[in-house]
């Protein structure tokens, strides 16, 4: 029973977050929709803290934020564009979010700090619109119905969360079988549509217990100039309004032990459709949703590309044989120089010795 309410005390505090992306209609056009998310191979380079640093000499891509039901330019997000950058690691997809904005925290109320989501498609018939786009009404959307419209969705809320720590899957609520995070709201969702989103390992009849919070992610504000380590007790953290830039920093493997397409699933050199969400408290006040802004009015491109070694890279199998070949043929020719060096020093001294006969030995013996 303590089980039970935990998962559906999970699916609750997404409910408000999930009515946040619902849209309704047509599916608008911009100008901006769509773009490109590079993901460079660049190993042990990033450490998922929040800060920006290792992040440096990682290339940028720029999308204008736009509310998510209504992508009109001049309503665009005051503080500007969204800086999306992505690395991995040949195991490890990471992402740097960077979005400027007016410090903004408050302990315990998630709606009046911002936030920021990620979506992947998962299913073949997913659609960036309506988060998937099952037609199936809420209550009604089931795995078969809806097949084919699965989308993989991140979403951070800070209200609870420290700034620098690391938040997302945990032994803790992946030992309760589900993509929860009940320390800082890092979540593992999936949905077919706004109406139908749960988080991995939840389902509208069941739980699966086998599922788990994939992602790891941190957050941070370029105004707090603590860097030792903050803790609970020092929320707010930072100055209320002060000016800088947030940043959002996450990772995932990029292959997961999903077995019921709630994960998407990256493959180096194949490109992904993924978007970008971000909430923001205007003024203070808790966002509503038509303050849901999107990084575009379109699936973006996720492009992770192999190692650029790999193309001048000629796999030689038999190098290591060879060497040990060359190695014993070596050691073969220094062996028979021994033998002949050897030999020849033999055969001389032979040459050079007296011969003495036995019976000569025994007469000076006799005689001693």
């Amino acid at each position: 029973m303590t089980r039970l309410l935990v998962v559906l005390a999970a699916v609750a505090a997404l409910l408000p977050a999930a009515a946040a992306h619902e849209h309704h209609g047509e599916a608008p056009t911009c100008s901006s929709g769509g773009g490109r998310v590079l993901a460079e191979f660049r190993p042990g380079e990033v450490t998922v803290d929040g800060h920006s640093d290792d992040w440096d000499r990682v290339e940028a891509s720029e999308f204008a934020l736009l509310p998510a039901l209504d992508p009109d330019e001049d309503k665009a997000y005051s503080g500007g564009k969204v800086a999306v950058k992505a690395v991995h690691d040949g195991v490890n997809v990471f992402f740097m979010l960077q979005v400027d904005g007016a410090y903004a925290y408050s302990k315990g109320n998630s709606s009046k700090c911002p936030s920021v989501a990620l979506m992947f498609q998962v299913g073949d018939n997913a659609t960036y619109y309506n988060m998937g786009g099952c037609k199936d009404l809420r209550g009604s959307c089931t795995s078969k119905s809806c097949r084919g419209h699965e989308v993989d969705i991140m979403h951070f809320e800070i209200g609870n969360a420290i700034p620098g720590r690391l938040y997302g899957g945990n032994h803790i609520d992946n030992a309760v079988g589900n993509g929860g995070d009940r320390f800082g709201h890092l979540v593992d969702v999936y949905a077919w549509n706004p109406h139908c989103r749960y988080l991995d390992g939840v389902g509208p009849k069941e739980n699966n217990s086998n599922a788990q919070n994939d992602w790891h992610g941190a957050w941070w504000h370029s105004s707090l100039t603590v860097h030792s380590g903050f803790v609970d007790d020092d929320n707010p953290y930072g100055k209320q309004d002060e000016k800088g830039t947030y940043y959002f920093e996450f990772s995932r493997s990029l292959r997961t032990m999903d077995q019921f397409q709630q994960d998407a699933q990256f493959t180096i050199g194949q490109p992904s459709n993924m978007a970008v969400a971000f909430w923001y408290p205007t003024d203070g006040k808790e966002w509503s949703d038509s303050e849901h802004y999107s990084a575009s009015c379109n699936w973006l491109i996720l492009d992770i590309q192999p190692s650029s070694e790999a193309a001048y890279y000629s796999p030689a199998p038999n190098r290591s044989w060879d060497a040990a070949t060359a190695f014993a043929l070596l050691l073969s020719v220094v062996a028979i120089c021994l033998s002949i060096f050897v030999g020849y020093r033999v055969s001389k001294n032979r040459s050079t010795a007296q011969f003495t006969p036995l019976e000569q030995i025994q007469f000076a013996e006799e005689r001693h």
